[in-house]
């Protein structure tokens, strides 16, 4: 794959993140030369399902979605789907044009934040929340629609990270 040499991405996470929705897009971006910043809601120590700790870089509030090449959206079972500080961002990255990808529940965050009208879509549960917003619900475990990228669970993240860098690269 082609070097991603400044390009910067954000990753968004919460506690009990699953940590493979997180390590290994993180890993296939970083290895391509992508700078990986992590979001969340305030600066302390992010836990995962496992346990592993992430020290996030910046709080959620502090955030610009166009700053960004790309956002992530970093399920798992602490995911909050309801934080208006991630719909804020998903509608400023997607209104400038950035990649927006989420794993597991979060692509109802993109739901709730407006921004997947006709978008081919999958989602780890919740699907008519999708659909509602506008979205074609797909059952798929990984869709890309254009600029939107989406797996409906960990097994999906190696597709997510690779879509993330092939869209990066275009």
């Amino acid at each position: 794959m082609k070097r991603l040499d400044g390009k910067r991405a954000l990753f968004v996470i919460y506690n009990r993140f699953h940590e493979d929705e997180y390590g290994i897009p993180r890993a296939i971006l970083e290895d391509l030369g992508v700078v990986v910043i992590v979001a969340s809601p305030s600066s302390d120590v992010v836990k995962g399902l496992d346990g592993n700790e992430v020290q996030p870089d910046v709080p959620l509030g502090d955030v610009r979605g166009d700053d960004y090449d790309a956002i992530l959206f970093v399920g798992g079972t602490g995911y909050q789907v309801d934080d208006p500080e991630a719909h804020r961002i998903a509608r400023e990255a997607a209104a400038a044009g950035k990649v927006v990808a989420a794993i597991c529940i979060a692509p109802i965050t993109l739901a709730r934040a407006g921004v997947v009208e006709g978008k081919r879509m999958t989602v780890a549960m919740h699907p008519h929340e999708l659909e509602e917003a506008g979205a074609i619900y797909t059952a798929a475990g990984f869709e890309r629609d254009g600029l939107i990228i989406t797996a409906n669970s960990p097994a999906g993240s190696r597709q997510v990270g690779e879509a993330i860098a092939a869209a990066l690269g275009e």
